[in-house]
């Protein structure tokens, strides 16, 4: 009997239905352990349509969950493809689309549900975000269950359910059973409910397990423990033995595990314990106990010495076993023999364990294996547990945030391998080391890594490690702009790397060296970074991939090759997205803020970094783009806080060392000094600039700095630079403001163009300053205008200049990527599930017309599909049009993505 669940039932079968006509929905049921979630999805399971197939999965409470385990429970059940693809480990770059088309070309609604999501893996909980960006689209619901006291605000979890999409997700949090229905379950029994009520607070689960003890009235146990204790005391001695080995493994047991276990009294006992309601079986025939805490319970009565025993059982039973799902089993093997406290079983299988979960992909999982491994280190020899700290470190780096354990961690590694003799270990922890090192800002740490690391590899035969070690030196040289260092360091790496066959740091080295290239204006610079990205995109290396479209960008923003910028952060944001490389992905919308804000897009601007700024737990690095943006924007706009927000983004700068993180912040918070007249910060800011080797400079910085020099009367003059300066800061800088405008129209820089105008004296004073204010108040550059305006007034041609507005500024704003009016409309449409006949029909265009407005649409994202316009929209809301664009057959919001 279900009771006092009705509610929460008509949501997961509405959303049944929804999912049938192809809108599928992320259902969360919540609650605590026993409240009855299982038991409601049962009765869902029930009362779904006939076209409706439920297919279930569970996480299972290992020390390292098994990798995908509810997928893997599912196995054939699902399609055989994705089960193929499951039997051989494929990563899920492979296996997630080929689930995705499962679910799209099924034929039927798929009812996925995956329990206990709260002990769920890393490869679950990217599925789970996977799945959760393209639910909306599909013909399919994903169930998900967990126990809400058992994860926090920092439980992994807890983070991929807030970056679901809200529209898609139904959360429904099961509440105690209340009086009236503790009643009801007790009418037959006998029992006092008021007492029941009070002992359970209303938990489905003690209910029902105190009701099925047979416990005497009057001596009802105070706890679930000791009723499940009592249950137990009254079957017999078989049937017991039978529940105390069966609890010690989590989740299912399967049949060739319980004979082995249980010998050939097997069968007969568990039929006895599933005839009582003990026990259930899952569609694959495994055995489980009828709730978890149960079996916790029932496990909590074996001596702690028996415990042990059975654990090393299981392990070895398991371990006779040869399938083809033996590379999952490991994790099974792991938690069994950590159970035993066998040292020597654990320091066998963990790292086996973990290399299989990082050649899924689950890199924290694999770094929870080395973990429990560690725990054995006095028993391991050396170089186990140098290779154990080193893979240790190397994991939690990629899967955790950078902390100090893993910084000792490959301290102790290099220690162990240097007593050792194995010196060419030492340079690929070095090598690590300094990229955690400058992770933290630890400029200085991260260049003695480094330097070490070539020292000691240089030592031993050429090998890959130096290699790497070399390619590194040059990336560190090449982001604090050491440009000749970078490119011969580079060179060498490529050299070394092509001689041993090794492609990847031939990559990660052509970056360095390219970009290098480019941001010293040397040839050949945009020729490696075109090989770069060819070659990661060639081989499937999407994070060089991604990290050879952002250096390029970078370089085509800086040099003001704005159609070059435009491609390549358009593809590589839609590479970054497709790939769910969501880092990476603000990294580069950070630098297409940049772009709008050299083009003069300010609000667009303003929009895309605010939205960067606004994730959390985004690495500091990864958002300095998007807050530089912001502060520049925000000071142009005369926003209060655009000041504060550039010292926020000079201090982080600062931190990193680096020209690039420090330059453009110095000279935004002198240019916004100089609109304000204030000569000393204006100063202060120049002179700090002016301390640094001008030599490493780009020149495009360079010119700036100088022209803000000269703009704020500085009385020492700045050093020649040694590198060509640009056409339009060179122009004004020799006594020609008005040609230095004109290249900045050029160029595609009006905000630039009307500063230069600023500068013009004598008799095109008047025209020059009232064509700047023209052009500052079109941007709602207020400080600059007012600047101008005031200009005027000193030099007495303040009649030549336009009225000054009134009011708030209208200025039109722009769709980010450029869509006209008519294509915002169509992207509507497209957000909106139209088909292109439909859009025909609502827009009154012809066919041929929405069709090539659709293609256009595409384009623009950089989309092969629509549905990838709608994975970019649900990263980046603020391309959705806004409501003055959409005519009134607008039947649903467009925010419902």
């Amino acid at each position: 009997m279900l009771l006092d669940r009705e509610v929460p039932l008509k949501v997961l079968l509405a959303a049944g239905r929804s999912a049938a006509l192809g809108h599928g929905s992320i259902v969360v049921v919540e609650g605590e352990a026993g409240i009855g979630k299982t038991s409601l999805l049962r009765e869902f399971a029930e009362h779904s349509d006939n076209g409706c197939r439920v297919l279930w999965g569970w996480c299972e409470a290992l020390f390292t969950p098994c990798p995908l385990g509810p997928l893997q429970d599912m196995g054939q059940l699902l399609d055989p493809r994705v089960a193929a693809l499951l039997k051989q480990a494929a990563p899920p770059e492979r296996l997630f689309p080929a689930l995705l088309n499962a679910l799209q070309h099924s034929g039927d609604t798929i009812i996925l549900i995956f329990e206990d999501v709260q002990w769920a893996d890393n490869a679950t909980l990217d599925l789970v975000k996977y799945l959760g960006r393209r639910i909306s689209l599909l013909p399919t619901v994903l169930v998900l269950t967990l126990r809400s006291d058992e994860i926090g605000a920092d439980h992994p979890l807890t983070h991929v359910l807030g970056d679901l999409p809200s529209a898609s997700v139904s959360r429904i949090a099961l509440q105690p059973l209340s009086r009236e229905a503790v009643a009801a379950l007790t009418e037959q029994s006998g029992r006092c409910a008021d007492d029941l009520y009070r002992i359970t607070e209303g938990n489905p689960f003690f209910v029902t397990e105190l009701l099925a003890s047979e416990t005497e009235p009057g001596r009802i146990p105070h706890s679930i423990r000791d009723a499940v204790w009592a249950r137990l005391s009254r079957l017999t001695a078989g049937e017991r033995k039978a529940l105390e080995v069966i609890s010690i493994v989590p989740g299912g047991v399967e049949p060739w595990l319980v004979r082995a276990l249980l010998g050939v009294e097997a069968d007969t006992l568990l039929d006895q314990c599933l005839a009582r309601g003990l026990l259930r079986r899952d569609g694959q025939g495994a055995v489980m106990f009828r709730h978890e805490l149960a079996r916790q319970a029932t496990l909590e009565r074996l001596p702690p010495s028996l415990q042990r025993s059975l654990h090393s059982i299981v392990e070895a039973a398991i371990s006779q076993l040869v399938t083809t799902k033996a590379p999952a089993l490991l994790v099974r093997r792991v938690h069994h023999a950590a159970s035993a406290e066998d040292g020597a079983r654990v320091l066998e299988l963990a790292p086996q364990a973990a290399a299989h979960a990082a050649h899924l992909g689950a890199h924290r999982d694999a770094a929870s294996h080395l973990a429990t491994a560690l725990r054995y280190i006095a028993q391991a020899t050396p170089e186990q547990a140098a290779q154990l700290y080193e893979d240790w470190a190397y994991e939690a780096g990629l899967a955790l945030d950078v902390y100090e354990p893993v910084i000792e961690a490959h301290h102790r590694a290099i220690d162990i391998w240097r007593e050792l003799g194995r010196i060419e270990k030492i340079g690929p922890n070095l090598c690590r080391l300094s990229r955690l090192y400058w992770r933290r800002g630890e400029g200085k740490a991260a260049e003695d890594c480094a330097d070490q690391a070539v020292c000691e590899m240089e030592r031993l035969p050429p090998g890959p490690e130096l290699a790497m070690a070399y390619s590194t030196r040059s990336q560190l040289h090449m982001l604090h702009y050491r440009f000749d260092e970078a490119i011969e360091w580079g060179l060498r790496a490529i050299a070394l790397a092509d001689q041993l066959g090794q492609i990847e740091t031939r990559v990660h080295a052509l970056n360095n060296v390219g970009t290098a290239l480019l941001f010293s204006d040397r040839p050949g610079g945009r020729d490696r970074l075109e090989e770069t990205l060819a070659l990661a995109l060639e081989h499937g290396f999407h994070d060089h991939a991604v990290r050879a479209y952002t250096n390029f960008a970078e370089c085509a923003v800086l040099s003001k090759d704005f159609v070059l910028a435009e491609r390549l952060l358009a593809e590589g944001i839609a590479f970054a997205t497709r790939h769910d490389l969501d880092t990476a992905a603000q990294y580069l919308l950070g630098r297409q803020a940049e772009l709008r804000m050299e083009q003069g897009r300010f609000r667009e601007a303003e929009t895309i970094a605010q939205g960067v700024m606004n994730l959390e737990r985004l690495p500091m690095v990864m958002h300095l783009p998007a807050l530089t943006v912001l502060g520049r924007v925000h000071m142009r706009l005369g926003v209060p806080d655009g000041m504060a927000v550039l010292l926020n983004a000079l201090q982080e700068g600062l931190a990193t060392g680096e020209l690039q993180r420090i330059v453009p912040v110095r000279l935004a918070l002198a240019e916004g000094a100089w609109l304000h007249e204030d000569h000393n910060a204006c100063t202060e800011q120049l002179t700090a600039l002016a301390s640094i080797d001008l030599d490493r400079y780009r020149s495009w910085d360079f010119g700036e700095l100088a022209v803000w020099w000269q703009r704020c009367g500085m009385a020492m003059p700045l050093p020649a630079p040694s590198a060509q300066i640009p056409l339009p800061h060179s122009a004004e800088l020799h006594g020609g403001p008005l040609a230095a405008a004109k290249e900045w129209d050029r160029l595609g820089l009006p905000y630039d163009s009307a500063l230069a105008l600023m500068q013009v004296r004598g008799a095109d004073a008047g025209p020059a300053l009232a064509r700047a204010v023209t052009i500052f108040e079109s941007l709602e550059a207020r400080p600059a205008a007012a600047l101008a305006r005031k200009q005027a007034q000193r030099w007495g041609v303040a009649r030549q200049l336009p009225k000054a507005r009134r009011g708030p500024y209208g200025a039109a704003r722009r769709h980010p990527l450029g869509l006209t009016r008519h294509e915002q409309q169509v992207l509507a449409l497209i957000v909106a599930g139209k088909s292109n006949k439909e859009a025909a029909h609502l827009l009154s265009r012809s066919p041929r017309t929405i069709e090539h407005q659709v293609s256009a649409v595409l384009s623009k994202f950089s989309a092969a599909s629509r549905m990838e316009v709608l994975l970019r929209l649900r990263g980046e809301p603020w391309l959705l049009p806004t409501e003055d664009v959409l005519p009134p057959w607008k039947d649903r919001p467009v925010s419902e993505v």
